[in-house]
């Protein structure tokens, strides 16, 4: 059985989410804080799938995502960068993502900044597939939430351009909320196997989370919500490795 670990530390405020959408994937979830990697008392190795949830790490002091960021850099460099040789997938949502970017491992020069109202923005988007990937597979929309104070996408046209070409850009907001550059809402690393994503798929598995629930039909609320489709393509994609 595939068996994921959702990261967490101190101001992690999407963790049990993550762990609820796994399991409904069909993984076996550990729920591990940064500093059981750090001191060895768990092995990254042991895993197939890493998820680094949203929130606000570290109270996003200095600059959102960016703490944590610097732990991965510098304590366990080798350990993702090993994962992501054996080519497991590792998915980072909202915070996470920007973990990702600050940290290296998305493999580009990017960050997000402070959405262009200057608001904190929590409401629900849709977004559409613009390439495929193991994380995308049988997606071509999503209706999922976004909630974020800095989740402005940025890079020069140089780096945009490089995106566009290898197809890194994975997800656009039709109606873009916060300002990014092309509409960008999640990028892949080069090798397909690491992805940031600002909106958050784990609080739409079930249409009993959907903002009109109390007005759709019995049987769609029964349905599996959108975001789901994202946690199964990563389990699928851990079954073959």
């Amino acid at each position: 059985m595939v068996t994921s670990l959702v990261l967490r530390v101190d101001g992690t405020n999407c963790e049990q989410e993550t762990v609820s959408a796994l399991k409904l994937a069909g993984s076996k979830v550990d729920l591990v804080h940064i500093n059981e990697l750090i001191r060895r008392m768990v092995s990254l190795e042991d895993y197939q799938a890493l998820i680094i949830p949203g929130g606000f790490s570290f109270g996003d002091h200095i600059a959102a995502g960016k703490i944590i960021a610097n732990y991965m850099k510098l304590k366990l460099k080798k350990d993702i960068s090993n994962f992501i040789d054996a080519n497991k997938p590792i998915l980072g949502i909202c915070n996470g993502f920007q973990a990702l970017l600050k940290s290296g491992f998305l493999d580009i020069d990017a960050t997000l900044l402070a959405n262009n109202t200057g608001l904190f923005i929590d409401n629900w988007i849709n977004l559409k597939k613009e390439a495929d990937s193991i994380f995308t597979n049988g997606i071509q929309t999503l209706f999922i939430p976004i909630n974020h104070g800095e989740g402005r996408f940025f890079a020069d046209d140089i780096i945009l351009r490089k995106l566009e070409e290898e197809q890194r850009i994975i997800f656009k907001y039709i109606d873009n909320p916060n300002g990014s550059s092309e509409d960008i809402a999640g990028i892949i690393n080069e090798t397909g196997n690491v992805m940031g994503l600002m909106p958050h798929p784990e609080k739409f598995v079930n249409y009993y989370t959907h903002p009109y629930w109390t007005r759709l039909p019995q049987e769609t609320r029964e349905k599996e919500g959108e975001g789901l489709a994202i946690f199964k393509n990563l389990v699928k994609a851990c079954e073959k490795l």
